[in-house]
């Protein structure tokens, strides 16, 4: 019989446990010893990663400022250089009301600055000076106004109708033609350098001109003289760096946007923390394309308001925005890509509100799939192949959305939108076939089985 406080006691301690816990707790104070020496030693020593996280930043940071750059360098040599996307681009201003009355005003100016009146009415033909003093007399008291209305009205209804344009894709083509020369070096054109100024003869315009208002019924428009006038493009004194960096643009014009990105690319992987790196390339990009959209648009205030008060405002700042419609696509769609990668590497990461999308994604799929099943919809062989290959169906996905996007002439923000679409559907579907792994051997559940 035992007594109490002896070993055989129900009361006395259970001596093989406590040491048990006790050496629990030592091996854990041991194990927090070890730790709290680690630490001690890591912050002893610099981190490893430290120079090579600096060096990814700063290719990142590279890549984002080369990145505006590259798209007006790519805008410069698809745009600029190309004369015939340079007269598609322009085309359409034919029809633009302001471009109309601008050339309207400058066709009836240059046209009167080289008309002598009295020498006109004094070779019209004696039957012919009634209908014109009859059309002019309508028109007002003074000559000089009456002719100036009378030619002005002309021009407006030339420049309003489809011959019009004609004139101006010609003019445009040999404006284009002759500048990208005169900048190049390249050839001869209609652009020469006469007393520091690049100028370009219009005689060819104001000709075509003449004919119509004959054509309309002013014959007296064929006394007028031929007209010569100059129309500036480039002071001269400028010419030197135009040249320069116009030329440099053009041979930027492709490898500066692959140089941007390679350099975002190879920040991202040489980044320990590849995922967080990528979006803020991503991101970084996206608000680069944006600062230069900005300062398009203060460009564009302070390029008109430095204009002379000759040349009106309405039609250079429509010209100013159909030369520049291209780049500004070209910085939307940057804006999108950013986005929408930064978008898809927040997705794919350990966070909580990625993780619950993801959750939320895979419980929409099984029980798309689910209710296919009740309804008797079998994925057969499929189901099985697509779950045995996902990942590879995945990136064959993803590496045919890229491509799509890199062969696609001059995509658009709506492009990359509608690739994005594009791939979640493929990607939804192949999760839906993958998730119905199986379901052809599956027989349901027979009706009133007894349990």
């Amino acid at each position: 019989m035992s007594t109490p406080g002896s070993p055989d006691s129900p009361d006395s301690p259970d001596r093989s446990g406590s040491s048990g816990s006790n050496g629990e707790l030592e091996a854990l104070r041991a194990r927090i010893a070890a730790l709290e020496t680690e630490a001690e030693a890591a912050k002893a020593r610099p981190p490893r990663h430290r120079l090579r996280s600096f060096f990814a930043a700063l290719l990142i940071v590279l890549g984002c400022v080369l990145a505006p750059l590259g798209i007006v360098a790519a805008w410069t040599a698809d745009e600029v250089g190309d004369t015939d996307r340079y007269v598609a681009t322009v085309a359409p201003l034919a029809s633009d009301p302001d471009v109309q009355a601008a050339v309207a005003n400058r066709v009836t100016g240059a046209v009167m600055e080289h008309i002598d009146l009295n020498a006109l009415l004094e070779g019209v033909a004696p039957d012919q000076r009634p209908l014109l003093a009859k059309a002019l007399g309508r028109l007002g008291s003074s000559l000089e106004s009456a002719v100036q209305s009378f030619v002005h009205d002309k021009a407006e209804e030339i420049v309003a109708s489809d011959a019009f344009e004609t004139v101006w894709t010609d003019a445009n083509r040999a404006i284009h033609t002759s500048v990208v020369r005169a900048l190049t070096g390249s050839g001869e054109g209609a652009v020469e350098i006469k007393n520091d100024t690049v100028t370009l003869d219009l005689a060819p315009v104001i000709e075509r001109v003449k004919q119509r208002l004959v054509e309309s019924g002013l014959t007296v428009a064929e006394k007028i003289p031929e007209v010569h006038t100059d129309f500036t493009v480039l002071k001269s004194d400028d010419i030197g760096k135009v040249k320069t960096g116009f030329r440099l643009l053009q041979l930027m014009g492709l490898w500066l946007p692959v140089l941007a990105v390679l350099l975002a690319a190879a920040g991202v992987l040489l980044s320990a923390h590849r995922r967080r790196s990528l979006i803020a390339a991503a991101l970084g990009f996206a608000a680069a394309a944006v600062i230069l959209g900005i300062g398009l648009t203060v460009f564009r205030t302070v390029y008109l308001n430095a204009l002379p008060e000759t040349v009106s405002q309405a039609a250079a700042g429509s010209v100013y925005d159909a030369m520049i419609r291209l780049l500004r696509t070209t910085i939307r769609m940057v804006v999108v890509l950013g986005i929408v990668l930064a978008l898809a590497a927040w997705l794919s990461g350990p966070g909580r509100w990625a993780t619950v999308v993801r959750q939320l994604w895979d419980s929409g799929i099984a029980a798309t799939r689910t209710t296919a099943d009740r309804v008797g919809l079998r994925t057969g062989p499929v189901g099985p192949f697509v779950a045995r290959h996902r990942v590879w169906i995945t990136w064959i996905l993803v590496a045919a959305a890229v491509v799509t996007y890199v062969l696609w002439d001059r995509p658009t923000g709506w492009v990359v939108v509608g690739l994005a679409l594009a791939l979640l559907f493929a990607l939804a579907v192949t999760a839906f076939l993958a998730e119905g792994e199986g379901a052809g051997e599956r027989e349901p559940d027979p009706v009133g089985k007894p349990t």
